[in-house]
């Protein structure tokens, strides 16, 4: 290759990379736009986990594109391979714990698969538990003062 040819290869990767980054800034600015838009922690969790996610794998791409070297492109895959292995674990504990407490708005679900199914392996407060400290008097039919 000649040096005309190397150097136009640079500013196309260059180029390239740029696009990339731009575009995973962007991702990522939607993202956190929908973080604080959107009305109910599954819809949250949706924003944070998808186009942050996407983001930030193009600008790693990007920043592989712009540096070009062994070391710094091997280092930019792990972070995003740490990335794309971490998001949908951490988005799937995020759902969970949210669907037990109150951060689910049940009016925006068509189906409420965890709602039907008990959860034998990893049981939640989905259904409040009976009350057991009730006194024997305060329950209907229960034993009465003095009988």
């Amino acid at each position: 290759m000649s040096a005309g040819s190397e150097d136009g290869l640079a500013a196309t990767l260059d180029a390239v990379g740029t696009v990339a980054i731009v575009l995973g800034v962007l991702l990522t600015l939607v993202a956190s736009v929908g973080l604080l838009s959107l009305p109910d922690v599954l819809s949250r969790m949706h924003a944070a986990t998808k186009p942050q996610t996407v983001g930030l794998v193009l600008v790693v791409i990007g920043g592989a594109l712009h540096l070009r070297t062994s070391v710094d492109v091997w280092m930019l895959v792990l972070v995003g391979a740490f990335q794309l292995v971490t998001a949908p674990v951490t988005a799937h504990v995020v759902g969970r714990l949210a669907h037990r407490g109150d951060g689910v708005r049940r009016d925006l679900l068509h189906v409420d698969e965890l709602r039907d199914s008990a959860d034998d392996v990893d049981p939640g407060p989905d259904d409040p538990e009976p009350d057991t400290t009730a006194h024997p008097s305060d329950v209907p039919g229960g034993r009465q003062e003095g009988s």
